[in-house]
């Protein structure tokens, strides 16, 4: 288990690398991340380079056993690359140029900062590619984090340059973002600009590949750098700090780039939801690169400092969040960062040695933590353990979320409400793209699927028509990956398997931000039932419902629940097809909570699927990795939970485990053989936009080997 934090000892004076060392053995430290933000320190002047510090740490570290993931540096260029080249810095909308004295600076397409930065990656891998303390190497630093478009002229050459790879003439442009609308017809490429100030909206079409094109910019930053590395000689994996479900970046055209997944969570003490979200990030980030181990690269201590209100954490929540993890697949632990700054914009957020120093809360909880660690046996490698998956699709979530539709949909916040009425009921799930669902798992929900590619269709059609469960809707297989409506309607691709036939969008209405006097408000009850909200009737219970009340009609589907009010009063708001050898649901609405709950309890019911541990206590979070179980209790009282098997950490057997507040057991109770999530067919596996050419396969680890 690595454990660790980034380490910026250029910060400190040259005195306190001794102590830091000292203490981070102390602590159990066996890896840090060096020298992310040091380009200033490293290159000082254009032709000024200063290796010696660097040299001094690696070598301290290196005689104190500690490994050292080594940064590119380029993150943060330094004073003298705007000074000297304006043409690096990033443009806002109006096309006006952001300023240095922050950080992330740069326009990721400029070709004078991508010079730049490779000449310093290159002097770094030179130096150090073969050093025996470096055992890993991270490329930026959460690529896209404060500034992801970027709208300045060089930006604007490469997407021209882009568009032109992707549709080779600009007909096919045309075609492909409907340009005869509001007359936007191209006559070259050389007409086509960013998205930038306009009097109204943007074609919704050109906006989504525009986030292609941002998200594939960074990307190249990335790829770029690890060339150079790879070609100094570099044979260490090669990686970056994710960021979880981060809109900019489509972590899934990242991944196959990714020698080991790395991902930085920082769960709101603050949110109700915050042990929901968490778990959702770190499934997410689990199924990027499945059957392999990713590493928790960067979390908080204690509170963070750029929320608007920085709440610590109760005792005993770090092991409970980590833990989470380390369930899900971890096999690193890391911070930010190990020392607490002095100065600049994160001096409040908490580290592993805090401003107080040893005698803290703090420290004895990285202590403790890092001894914990270091005493478990080695873990199973994440398997396939889930016969559940949520489909989750970056392109979906920048289309679904564009301007001028029914209603605003948040994605996001649409898939945890999902994914947290499974995760309520202690069922293990995937987090996947459309066209990676396979007939290895029994239940897939799929919420808000409005861009629905070809691939990913039959994909799920194929799952029912073998004998899965799917649960759709609303506001799903709408259209195609240029946003554009496909002939016939909606529900065209899964229409066979839900057996509906879709009439109407059916917005709700909230309260009234336009109009004018009673009219809009009444309006806006008359459509909804309630102002915001509608009802429906499953079985017994009448069930509240927003967003949307689609008028869907049955056509060979079930009518499981009915809508009770406003215009869809009558028509289907949940229903239920038979078809192949499989079934599928599609609702109407989303359900708020108690409806959610009510939906998902008969999905589940009818699909099968079983949670990792039966009967969990209230607060308390199972999951499984391979044979190990993880429990968590993320409540304040102590609870006790009955599963057979044998303790991790002791050896002994057990059938009820005890566990305080934030308290956290992991215990071996392996899966019958017939219960394995197998596929029963090949999964389908489709090219999104870009693959690796030559995929990475390094495993991670202390020592690494060579590819």
């Amino acid at each position: 288990m690595l454990y660790g934090a980034d380490y910026n000892p250029d910060q400190w004076p040259e005195d306190v690398w001794d102590e830091d060392v000292r203490l981070m053995r102390e602590a159990g430290v066996n890896i840090v991340s060096l020298g992310i933000f040091a380009w200033s320190r490293i290159q000082p002047a254009e032709d000024e380079w200063d290796f010696a510090w660097l040299d001094t740490v690696i070598e301290k570290l290196h005689a104190g056993g500690i490994a050292v993931n080594l940064a590119t540096a380029t993150a943060s260029p330094p004073p003298w690359v705007s000074a000297q080249y304006p043409e690096t810095l990033p443009a806002d909308e109006s096309g006006a140029s952001y300023w240095p004295g922050s950080r992330q600076h740069f326009a990721p397409a400029s070709p004078t900062y991508r010079r730049l930065a490779g000449e310093l990656v290159r002097r770094l891998a030179e130096r150090y590619a073969h050093h025996p303390a470096v055992v890993m190497w991270h490329v930026g630093n959460e690529f896209g984090c404060h500034l992801w478009m970027d709208f300045s002229d060089a930006a604007r050459d490469a997407y021209r340059g882009w568009l032109q790879n992707r549709y080779a003439t600009v007909e096919a442009l045309n075609d492909a973002w409907g340009t005869s609308f509001w007359s936007q017809r191209y006559g070259t490429f050389d007409e086509v600009f960013p998205p930038r100030l306009a009097p109204y909206s943007h074609n919704p079409s050109s906006m989504l590949d525009w986030r292609r094109f941002t998200s594939d910019m960074l990307l190249e930053c990335y790829l770029l750098e690890r060339e150079i590395l790879l070609a100094a000689g570099a044979t260490q994996p090669i990686t970056t700090n994710f960021m979880g479900p981060f809109k900019p970046a489509d972590y899934r055209t990242w991944a196959p780039f990714m020698d080991v997944i790395a991902d930085d969570c920082y769960p709101d003490p603050a949110s109700p939801t915050r042990v929901r979200d968490a778990a959702f990030q770190r499934d997410l980030v689990r199924s990027l690169k499945p059957g392999v181990p990713w590493l928790l690269w960067e979390q908080a201590t204690d509170a963070v400092n750029w929320r608007p209100s920085n709440l610590g954490k109760r005792p005993g929540a770090l092991m409970a969040e980590t833990a989470q993890s380390i369930a899900r697949g971890a096999d690193g632990i890391m911070f930010f960062q190990w020392r607490q700054s002095r100065a600049g914009s994160e001096k409040f957020h908490s580290a592993m040695l805090p401003h107080a120093g040893t005698q803290t809360r703090t420290w004895d909880a990285v202590t403790d933590l890092g001894a914990r660690l270091a005493a478990l046996p080695k873990l199973p490698t994440p398997g396939r353990d889930a016969r559940t998956a949520l489909v989750f699709d970056w392109e979906n979530w920048w289309a679904v979320e564009e301007r001028d539709h029914p209603t605003d949909v948040d994605y996001l916040a649409l898939s945890q409400e999902w994914y947290g009425a499974l995760h309520a009921r202690g069922i293990p799930v995937d987090i996947i793209a459309p066209e990676a669902v396979d007939d290895g798992y029994d239940l897939v929900v799929a919420p808000a699927l409005y861009l629905l590619r070809e691939e990913g269709a039959a994909a799920l059609l194929r799952f029912v028509e073998g004998g899965g469960t799917l649960l759709t809707g609303p506001f799903s297989d709408i259209v195609d990956s240029s946003d554009q409506f496909r002939s016939g309607g909606f529900l065209t691709q899964l229409a066979p398997a839900l057996g509906v036939r879709f009439e109407d969008f059916g917005a709700l209405g909230g309260p009234s931000t336009g109009g004018s006097g009673v009219g809009a408000g009444v309006l806006a009850a008359q459509q909804s039932g309630t102002g915001g909200t509608v009802s429906f009737r499953l079985g017994d219970q009448i069930l509240p419902g927003r967003l949307v009340a689609e008028r869907v009609h049955a056509a060979g589907a079930s009518v499981v629940a009915v809508f009770e009010d406003g215009l869809a009063a009558g028509s289907p708001a949940l229903t239920r097809h038979r078809h192949g050898a499989g079934e599928a649901w599609y609702v109407a609405t989303q359900p708020e909570a108690a409806g959610l709950d009510a939906v998902v309890e008969a999905v589940v019911a009818a699909s099968g699927v079983r949670p990792v541990v039966a009967g969990l206590p209230a607060g308390v979070e199972a999951a499984r990795r391979g044979d190990l179980v993880t429990l968590i209790n993320h409540g304040d009282e102590r609870v006790e939970v009955a599963i057979d098997g044998t303790d991790a950490e002791t050896g002994g057997a057990v059938d009820l485990v005890a566990l305080d507040a934030q308290g956290v057991a992991f215990v071996y109770a392996p899966v019958a053989r017939d219960a394995r999530p197998t596929p029963r067919a090949a999964p389908h596996s489709v090219s999104l936009r870009a693959e690796p050419t030559a995929p990475p396969t390094a495993a991670f680890g202390i020592p690494t080997s060579a590819r």
